[in-house]
């Protein structure tokens, strides 16, 4: 028995080490490019057939040389994004929490709207979103790319899913204590809800670094573009920048990597974290 269960660790070892493998070999690809001459880049493609001889730090210095605007958009992406996530993630725990633990009219009819409006493409709502955003003047504005996203259907649905798993006889102990309503939120349940925190801010935090469509929508200045629309930009019917594209690709996942590390433990504890059922 025990060299049948050793046999079947080391198979199920080997199987996720290939599956591993696989996921890593488009980053593989992309790093191993980034130190590939850009005429290289434009003749041959993206392969693993690469002449080392001819590898060099060449696209880097390029990217740092400040003759773009990368660091720029860069910036624009970074700002964004953490107003963002921590927008989103606290009005939407508001919401959730508002939905899990109290009882009003309407409720479930509220609920089932915020389904619907989960299950709704954004595609299929931007133009009523472009006449919303050109009527506030917001265009051309950080604002107008986040207004639509800082309360996120999905967001709401997971808090109040977790939320639901908490019982309210933390509330209940609360109030009888003499805690107020707002005071059992911010010093109760938002410490309790830091795993859900995690896991939202890496899923909201992806959407938003990666969101490519709404802001090549909104933004028209050149200089205010967010990193992906910039680096779509590169690739034009007059020339493909691809020096500045794979390096500047290499720079930009790494703001994700680090949302991921810092969160991972939470995020893991959120897996199999939960409330106490009364």
């Amino acid at each position: 028995m025990k060299k049948k269960n050793k046999t079947l660790s080391i198979l199920l070892f080997l199987f996720f080490a290939v599956v591993v493998l696989i996921t890593m070999l488009p980053l593989i690809l992309l790093l191993a490019s980034s130190f590939r001459p850009g005429s290289d880049l434009m003749r041959f493609g993206l392969n693993f057939d690469i002449d080392w001889t001819m590898a060099n730090l060449d696209n880097y210095k390029l990217l740092f040389s400040g003759q773009n605007n990368y660091f720029n958009w860069y910036k624009n992406s970074l700002l964004i994004t953490v107003i963002q996530v921590v927008l989103a993630l606290f009005l939407s725990a508001c919401v959730g929490y508002g939905f899990a633990m109290y009882d009003f009219r309407f409720k479930n009819l509220a609920f089932a709207c915020v389904l619907v409006v989960m299950m709704i493409p954004t595609e299929v709502i931007i133009l009523p979103l472009y006449r919303l955003i050109i009527g506030m003047g917001i265009m051309d504005n950080m604002w107008g790319i986040m207004l639509p996203y800082i309360v996120a259907p999905m967001l709401i649905f997971f808090f109040r899913q977790y939320l639901s798993g908490i019982s309210k006889e933390f509330l209940d102990a609360a109030r009888v204590d003499g805690c107020t309503e707002y005071g059992i939120f911010f010093r109760i349940m938002l410490p309790l809800m830091k795993p859900s925190f995690a896991a939202m801010g890496i899923y909201q935090g992806m959407s938003s670094w990666n969101n490519f469509l709404w802001p090549m929508i909104v933004m028209r200045t050149q200089s205010k573009i967010t990193l992906p629309v910039g680096l779509q930009s590169l690739m034009s019917p007059y020339g493909n920048n691809y020096d500045i594209l794979i390096a500047g690709s290499c720079f930009a996942i790494i703001p994700i990597l680090i949302l991921f590390v810092c969160f991972q433990s939470y995020f893991i504890e959120g897996m199999t974290a939960g409330g106490v059922k009364g």
